[in-house]
């Protein structure tokens, strides 16, 4: 190495970990199979959302002839999660009925307003965690053979009131603890520099192979739901560009993609709507104003976008809005999205943006190339997120 020269540092690869709501699920596998085999577990497997086998260790397990208890503790990875190290616990009780009942105890959130998927009064356990618990619960009464029975599993974290303290879970309307979440099982470490890098190379990648129409989507679920609306493309043009759109749409103009479409859901296309170039929630929120003067653009009512600017969340605006019969508002935060989307590219990338409720029905679209506008034909008319 010549004298001035610095020797470049490989960079880490940031290692992944687990949502609460696989801690969740793993821990409710657990006490089920302590339960019914009578002896504790110090270790279990579950699956994946993409099928994926994964174990855990059992922190803790405690059982008699009725019911048992058993934890997991989270590991975020390398990521800088406020949940990282807690005990997640779920307590079991066996049932005649042959259903899953799934609560939420200490610790746990509870929903006390509209806009967050889950009915005010439940619990904050999503959509994917529940699936999740109910099928690690299945599996070990199968393994023991007892599909005939159910279960009531119950879900809490002791300490998850002072976790929930630091974060915004109690502006949003989740009161009490913290939530069990995650879409995939997984949690993605943050961090600026590796992802920025990877959304580099995927582009790089997808060019290679001959794309030049390519699919920047804000994570897994938004990529599903935009492959099912886009079959004709190859897999290789979607991107997961998570919450760097600035980023993504400057690179793809440096690296002449000539179609540029993006693609995700209210939350995060309504902040690149607003300007925002990265859209985590550590550093942007939902700016409700622009919502309800979009509304206003649009012929809503005064009273509707008052409405509008009082909602709980970026997904509440929108079921308002919906409600309404104000059907134009995704296609219009599609249309400001491209706007900016455009200025962050810093040149005349052609882009266009994808917007989709919680299912994968295309709510809005704002089509730089006609060939999308047959997307529009997928679209109902009283679509709701």
């Amino acid at each position: 190495m010549s004298q001035g020269e610095r020797q470049v540092e490989p960079e880490k690869k940031l290692r992944p970990g687990f949502s609460t709501g696989s801690c969740a699920a793993a821990a409710a596998k657990a006490a089920t199979a302590a339960l019914l085999a009578g002896r504790p577990q110090s270790e279990v497997t579950i699956l994946l959302p993409n099928r994926t086998p994964v174990r855990f260790a059992v922190a803790r397990c405690e059982f008699d002839a009725r019911s048992a208890t058993c934890s997991v503790i989270k590991d975020a990875g390398d990521d800088p999660d406020v949940t990282h190290g807690a005990e997640i616990f779920a307590s079991v009780e066996l049932s005649e009925e042959p259903t899953i009942q799934i609560a939420g105890g200490e610790g746990v959130g509870k929903v006390t307003r509209v806009g967050l998927g889950l009915e005010v009064g439940e619990p904050d356990i999503t959509r994917v965690p529940r699936r999740m618990i109910t099928e690690s619960v299945r599996q070990a009464l199968a393994d023991q053979k007892r599909n005939d029975a159910g279960a009531r599993v119950t879900i809490f974290v002791p300490n998850g009131v002072e976790l929930a303290k630091k974060t915004l879970l109690a502006r949003l309307g989740v009161i009490g603890g913290i939530g069990i979440l995650g879409s995939n099982g997984l949690v993605t470490p943050f961090s600026t520099a590796a992802f920025r890098a990877s959304i580099a190379r995927a582009i790089d990648v997808a060019l290679s192979a001959g794309q030049r129409e390519l699919v920047f989507t804000t994570g897994g679920q938004s990529e599903k739901f935009a492959m099912a609306l886009l079959p004709h493309l190859s897999e290789i043009a979607f991107i997961e560009m998570g919450d760097f759109a600035g980023h993504a749409a400057n690179w793809a103009a440096r690296k002449g993609v000539r179609h540029a479409i993006f693609a995700g859901m209210i939350g995060k296309l309504s902040k690149i709507a607003d300007g925002k170039k990265m859209t985590h929630a550590a550093g942007s929120k939902v700016n409700l104003k622009l919502l309800a003067d979009m509304a206003r653009k649009l012929g809503g009512a005064e009273a509707l976008a008052a409405q509008i600017e009082a909602a709980n969340t970026a997904r509440h605006a929108l079921e308002i809005a919906l409600a309404s019969g104000l059907n134009a508002l995704p296609d219009e935060v599609c249309a400001t999205a491209a706007d900016h989307l455009r200025r962050f590219a810093g040149s005349e990338l052609a882009v266009s943006v994808i917007l989709t409720d919680f299912d994968g029905k295309l709510l809005g679209l704002y089509a730089a190339d006609p060939a999308l506008e047959h997307l529009r034909a997928a679209r109902a008319g009283d679509a709701r997120p």
